[in-house]
């Protein structure tokens, strides 16, 4: 069995660790990876704290992986030992559904598999992610890189770049839409890239002054503070679709008071506490209150051939994986500009 090292939080409070354990060989439609480099997602640490009580441990976080193949079974087409792989949020599913069958393996009805801290398909055991030093996936899961994009770069994309490129795809974010984008992290800085990219009227919505040179270098036609009543004012009832980034509790009904009427305001944030609503907000203009999630596999390779067209990549900051700790301390802080990623090398 393939030998892994990496770093595992072994219960709810304490720091992540070093962490050695076996992987299973892989199986005819599947590739080894040695993973290069794993962007750090908030979900980690949400995860690995047991926020959302899921926790299972010893957990290997992370799940924007891009790696080399070392290995590919006899029955794998996509990849060829030495080529780049991506994996993202997910690593299986049923495959027969209706979701499944039409690429939409994130609304699995049995349920996505998660590249960590979920139980293996194949053999029942507990999925360890990617802050470590190899992975093992099938290849309708793994994802290919257009060559023009830097690898480090990209692997926030298995999770920030799909998760906000997915309903900007699907509510038709584009050329004649105003486009809003709340929130400035590492969902919310590539919603601007993508948003702008397809040709939307774009506004970075923010608390604070202090992002809009940032928001207008990454994209933003306008930028609006969104504490301020009267600039609100001016926008009221103007946009046709408003993207939801931000992770903190926050009130929604300063945002769906900017909706046209059946405008959509989506939500990929995940909030400790859910909002409250003004009905009225909603019912006045027939608006709504959406939410997604990632995208399926499809959709994912879509996104990733699509940033290669367009050089589109994150904003990153790469780190030794030692320094994970003092990175979750840092991102609750949102000290960081905009994605970290973990140079896996730091492990050898």
């Amino acid at each position: 069995m393939p030998s892994s090292k990496g770093y595992a939080a072994f219960d709810s409070k304490s720091p992540l660790a070093p962490h050695t354990f076996n992987r299973r060989e892989p199986g005819p439609s599947e590739i080894a990876i040695e993973i290069l480099y794993c962007g750090v997602c908030h979900s980690d640490l949400h995860m690995t704290r047991n926020e959302w009580g899921n926790a299972v441990y010893p957990m290997v976080p992370g799940h924007e992986i891009v790696g080399r193949v070392t290995a590919a079974g006899k029955s794998v087409t996509k990849f060829r030992v030495g080529d780049l792989a991506a994996v993202g949020v997910i690593v299986d599913s049923c495959r027969h559904c209706e979701p499944c069958n039409r690429g939409e393996e994130h609304f699995c009805i049995e349920g996505s598999t998660l590249t960590y801290a979920a139980k293996d398909r194949v053999d029942g055991s507990i999925t360890m992610g990617g802050y470590s030093s190899n992975y093992i996936v099938d290849e309708r899961f793994a994802h290919t890189i257009p060559a023009n994009l830097d690898p480090a770069a990209v692997a926030p994309l298995l999770c920030a770049g799909i998760t906000t490129y997915s309903p900007l795809r699907h509510w038709n974010a584009g050329p004649g839409k105003k486009v809003g984008i709340v929130g400035l992290g590492g969902l919310g800085h590539m919603g601007l890239k993508f948003a702008h990219s397809f040709g939307a009227h774009t506004v970075q919505l923010t608390t604070s002054l202090k992002k809009k040179d940032d928001a207008l270098k990454l994209g933003a036609d306008e930028v609006i503070v969104s504490t301020d009543a009267a600039e609100m004012k001016k926008h009221a009832g103007t946009f046709d679709f408003i993207l939801d980034t931000a992770s903190a509790p926050h009130a929604l009904d300063p945002y769906l008071s900017l909706l046209k009427q059946d405008g959509t305001i989506t939500l990929v944030g995940l909030p400790e506490k859910p909002p409250s609503i003004n009905m009225f907000a909603l019912i006045t203009k027939r608006a709504s209150i959406a939410g997604s999630m990632i995208g399926g596999m499809p959709e994912t390779q879509e996104m990733l051939d699509y940033c290669g067209r367009n050089g589109i990549v994150s904003e990153i900051e790469v780190i030794p994986i030692q320094q994970i700790n003092e990175a979750y301390e840092r991102m609750l802080k949102q000290d960081v500009k905009y994605r970290f990623v973990i140079d896996m090398s730091s492990l050898r």
